[in-house]
């Protein structure tokens, strides 16, 4: 996150971090967040085959008790993502066991399928990628962000597709989300209207996967297991 503040701890008790270990033995993270007790939301460019998720964290420093590390036994990628376009930019995480709900770990309400953000809407985002200064924080950062109109990010991004994305991010501010905060949530008034999919580095707006477009599919795959 660029442009942030620390966030008050466990103030985001939905937010997992994902850890994932690549084809080739590399690690690389992700965020995410808990919508059901066994599963978590985050994108299909994160998809690896080998990932567990953390939940309850705030400062990676530390041991903190409320922390649950737990492995994800299967990942469901939208079938019709696209990672030349970065559409439909969405997956469904299944954990091996249940979370165990506490104060530090609480899931997120989704929207409806209507549910529509609008431009000028201020939502807040949450992560722990790299900050301004291009370091990676072990404490958890949040920002606000701006909802903004289509034509700015199809200006910026081609293709764009508003019926699927969201552009987020007043340009004139050095806010947004950064390196390592892909699959963190939009929060807009306590409900979990977007997902950190494409952008570029310290410049806003941003591109977010608009999960009111796949809720009917992310409940499918919840509910069939």
């Amino acid at each position: 996150i660029s442009g942030g503040i620390e966030a008050r701890s466990h103030s985001w008790p939905y937010m997992a971090e994902t850890k994932m270990l690549t084809d080739n033995n590399t690690r690389k993270s992700c965020g995410g967040f808990l919508v059901r007790e066994d599963f978590v939301l985050t994108v299909a460019h994160c998809f690896e085959r080998k990932v567990v998720v953390i939940l309850g964290a705030h400062n990676f420093t530390r041991n903190e008790p409320t922390m649950q590390t737990i492995l994800v036994i299967q990942a469901v990628p939208h079938p019709e993502y696209d990672p030349d376009s970065v559409f439909s930019d969405i997956m469904v995480l299944k954990l091996k066991r249940k979370a165990r709900p506490n104060r530090a770990v609480k899931m997120i309400s989704l929207p409806r399928s209507h549910d529509w953000v609008k431009p000028g809407q201020v939502c807040s985002v949450a992560g722990w990628g790299k900050t301004e200064n291009d370091k990676f924080p072990n404490i958890l950062q949040e920002v606000e962000l701006e909802v903004q109109e289509k034509k700015m990010c199809e200006q910026l991004f081609s293709p764009y597709d508003d019926a699927t994305q969201l552009c987020v991010g007043n340009p004139l501010y050095l806010k947004n989300a950064e390196m390592g905060d892909s699959s963190a949530p939009l929060v807009c008034n306590n409900v979990a209207q977007g997902t950190v999919s494409n952008g570029f580095k310290n410049c806003s707006p941003g591109v977010f996967a608009r999960i009111s477009s796949f809720v009917s599919w992310i409940h499918k795959i919840v509910n069939a297991s």
